[in-house]
Formats: structure tokens, sequence, C-alpha cells
């Protein structure tokens, strides 16, 4: 079995690492395989990144056939035990239960029960509409931060140079192998800032500033649009945008900022218990039962879910669940909710707050 151990000079990642655990007690791990499948393939080269004497360092275990499988999982085994938190890429999903069901076929156990456990793969996958990304694979997350890498070739095309370098012990085919699997260890601490995403969607906003301004439609139309400016909980490592039913918001360092159309018209309130209310056709509203008595019954009719309403004109911003109440509807069975932008909701920068993440998690489920 072939071990190497390389320094990773004058690195310290660009994410706080805190956030994660002691940096003394992190272990980053990735392995290769001859297969998708534990009970046919093997695991050939496991890859750890880990913080040893004030420096970042890669340790890698490369079997020199496939019957070495048992020492290097008994060395991955015996190295496990120095760590609290271990992070992956998919880890979940493959290597983990991987690592086990082979551990299991000699004899070996191996928990991660204890550890606690950090999947990159998983953390970012919810997001992957708002970040614009074509999918979660690790390179395309590299892609997205621009990280370079030396390896062009995916794990399962480096099955057959294994098994190639099993017979020759060819040199090249050994860099092709240790190279893969160093990049993808390397790439998952350099990766670490894109967490700055999931981190600040997923903390209470800091709303900054809030504003109104007129701007112009594509038809040269006034429209009235609500700016909420935020200063985000960490600093993102690349500007994004993103939009959705006409909202829109920008990020970038450690700033953002929401754009909200406000849609100043009329609205209706409907009452949810119309059977206590009737309809009046000639003012187009619905009164209580209560006070009906002096309204003549030829003037009046017994109120339906549709005609159970009263109309207000105002400020509106929309909404895509119930977060704020009394919630407006342009007609009974329109889907989009609206509450009004009050005097009182102007001075409240903690409902803003709320909106704003509400506002975010409307974009984030438009695919």
């Amino acid at each position: 079995m072939i071990i190497k151990n390389y320094r990773i000079p004058s690195f310290t990642p660009s994410y706080p690492i805190s956030k994660l655990g002691k940096k003394e007690e992190i272990l980053f791990t990735d392995i290769e395989t001859t297969g998708l499948s534990a009970a046919t393939s093997s695991i050939y080269l496991i890859g750890c990144c880990f913080f040893e004497n004030g420096e970042w360092m890669i340790r890698q275990w490369l079997c020199e056939t496939p019957e070495e499988e048992k020492a290097l999982l008994e060395d991955f085994s015996s190295m496990l035990i120095s760590y609290t938190t271990l992070i992956h890429f998919n880890g979940n999903q493959f290597d983990l239960p991987f690592i086990q069901k082979r551990a299991a076929s000699h004899g070996i156990s191996i928990c991660f029960d204890t550890m606690h456990g950090i999947d990159i793969y998983k953390r970012i996958f919810p997001y992957r509409y708002f970040l614009r990304l074509s999918n979660c694979k690790q390179k395309t997350l590299e892609e997205f931060l621009s990280i370079h890498r030396e390896d062009e070739y995916s794990g399962g095309e480096l099955i057959r140079v294994f098994k190639a370098f099993c017979k020759s012990h060819d040199k090249e085919a050994m860099q092709l192998l240790l190279q893969h699997n160093r990049d993808d260890v390397y790439g998952m601490i350099r990766l670490l800032p894109i967490l700055s995403y999931t981190d600040f969607l997923n903390e209470t906003l800091t709303v900054r500033k809030v504003e109104t301004n007129i701007t112009k439609d594509a038809f040269e139309k006034e429209q009235k649009e609500l700016l909420i400016y935020l200063t985000l909980s960490t600093t993102l490592p690349k500007p994004i945008s993103c939009h959705g039913n006409d909202c829109y918001f920008s990020g970038r360092n450690n700033e953002g900022m929401i754009k909200v159309p406000v849609f100043s018209e009329e609205m209706k309130f409907f009452y949810e218990d119309y059977k206590n209310y009737f309809y009046l056709p000639h003012e187009d509203m619905a009164i209580h039962k209560s006070v009906s008595t002096f309204v003549d019954p030829a003037f009046r009719e017994q109120a339906t879910a549709g005609s159970c309403y009263t109309r207000k004109t105002g400020d509106y911003l929309p909404q895509w669940d119930t977060l704020f109440k009394p919630f407006f509807k342009r007609e009974y069975h329109s889907k989009l909710l609206f509450f009004e932008l009050t005097d009182e909701f102007k001075n409240n920068r903690e409902a803003f707050s709320l909106y704003a993440s509400h506002v975010l998690s409307m974009m984030m489920q438009i695919h």
C-alpha cells in the first residue's frame, strides 16, 4: 500500500472554520472505488485533509492491489479516532455507507454516529436554483467559485486506470489516481466559502435601511417599489442575483438588497364566516347580519364566500403565504395574497426582516 503525505503551505480557508468545529478536530475525507456497489466493488483510495502542527495536510492511502483494502481501512479507522467532525461531499449517500459496508466485510467496525457530520453537497443542494447552478457536482461548485483543479478525470473513468495500475504499477497511472483524489479533498476545503450562501439564507436577516422608489415598467408606466437593504451575517464569496414574481435580490460581499413591487390599488378583504353576512350589490360590499336591520331586504342578499368582502384602497405588498394578517386579494379565487403597507408596518424593522426572509424563500423555490 502506498501512503502519501502533502503539506498545503500558507493556506488559510477563506471561511470561518470555527463555524464547523475546532480545526484540529476536523477531518475532510473522500474515497475512490472500483464501482458503485459496496457488495461487488472495493475501495482502492482514501484521501483526508486535516490540520496538524500549524498547517493543513493531505494524507492518501492507495492500494496497489484490491487485497490491500483491509489494511487501508484499518489505517483510516485508526486515524478517525482523533477527530470529532467529518466533512465530506455527498458522503451521506455514498462514501460513509460504502466505507462501513466494506469495513464490515473485513470484520472492521467503523461508526460515524459519534461524529458531527457535514455534507457540503447536502447543504448546497436546496439552493441550487437560487445560485443558478446547472447541478450540484463538486466540479460544478468549484467552477462557480473559480477554483482551478489539475485533474480532468471523473471517478468512473479512473476505474480502468486503477485496474491497469494493479498490473503495471506505472507511476504515471499512480499520479493520475492520486491527483484526482487530492483535488477532490483539497477542493472540499476550498469549497467551504460556498456555505456562506446557506448561512445567510438560514440566519435572521438584518435590515439596514428601507425606502420606496418610483421606477418605470416596460410600458413606461410608473411603478412604486420597495427597497430593503440588508447587512448579511457572512461575506459572500461571489456576487449573486436572482429574481422571481417581479421581485429581485442582489448580494455582494456582506450586503444585500431586495426589490419588491408596491401595488397602489383597491384590494378586497374576505370574511371567513360568510354565512353571517349579507352582500349589498349596489355598494359592492358585505355587512354583518347584526347591522343588516337598517338595510331594506330588497337591497341585500345572502353573502357567499366569493361576495363576502370589503374593499380598501392602499399600498400593498405581495406575500406567498399568510405571513401577515389581515391579508387581501384582488378576487376570491386569486392565489396571490397581499398585506397593507401601513405606517405602523413601515416602522417595524423586525417585520421587514421577516418579510425579507419570506421573499428570499419564495425565490429559492422557483426553478
